[in-house]
């Protein structure tokens, strides 16, 4: 999803850098996280790559003029947010327009929960707007109320890609996987739209102004 090149990114909550190897076409990239140890991790594996720099931060408050990055990332880090709107919008705030973003979320509206839903085994739908905890500090969120906060962060959505249509155990356990792999890559752009899998991958690009988040 990402561009073929550019000059600066941002990857947001990124962690250790485990995905500091997909930036290979931006020439300056810079890995924000909130986490000393994660921070300090990367630090040391990152080390002899000039192009990165590595910074402790809050996502909430990014240290970065407006408009400074082509492009950011945030992937495996909405579902800390109950409330998408205020990380998003200050994304929107560092990306240039004309820029994109890359987000990941927890989808809320996927097949399982469905099937929990109409079984009677939960009592919220997925279909509603908002998130949901399912764990401490953890938040599936709808498809539909991630779509309005990247509106009001001042992005519009031009791809969507579901994720991990197979994780389930029955099938992990007795089918190779290559295979669920290769179904996975063939079905995830054309089920993007309807979000069935339990996490959903966004393009946005920077066409607006972001609004301030509602606190």
């Amino acid at each position: 999803m990402l561009p073929p090149s550019g000059e600066r990114l941002i990857e947001v909550g990124a962690g250790f850098g485990r995905l500091a190897g997909e930036y290979a076409a931006f020439r300056h990239i810079e890995l924000l996280d909130s986490s000393e140890v994660h921070v300090a991790s990367a630090l040391e594996q990152l080390a002899g790559d000039a192009r990165i720099s590595v910074r402790l931060g809050d996502a909430c408050a990014l240290p970065y003029p407006d408009g400074f990055f082509d492009a950011a990332v945030c992937v495996r880090v909405l579902h800390h947010f109950a409330d998408p709107r205020p990380i998003l919008s200050e994304i929107g705030r560092v990306v240039r327009p004309g820029g994109v973003l890359v987000l990941e979320f927890a989808n809320k509206r996927n097949l399982k929960a469905i099937a929990r839903r109409v079984l009677r085994r939960q009592t919220w739908s997925p279909f509603d707007p908002g998130s949901v905890s399912y764990k401490p500090f953890h938040f599936d969120h709808s498809p539909v109320s991630v779509r309005r906060s990247l509106r009001a962060a001042g992005f519009s959505v031009e791809r969507t890609r579901t994720a991990s249509l197979f994780r389930v155990p029955l099938l992990t356990r007795h089918v190779p996987v290559r295979v669920l792999t290769r179904l996975e890559a063939l079905l995830a752009g054309p089920l993007g739209s309807v979000t069935p899998g339990p996490s959903v991958f966004v393009l946005a690009r920077r066409t607006g102004r972001p609004e301030i988040p509602a606190r």
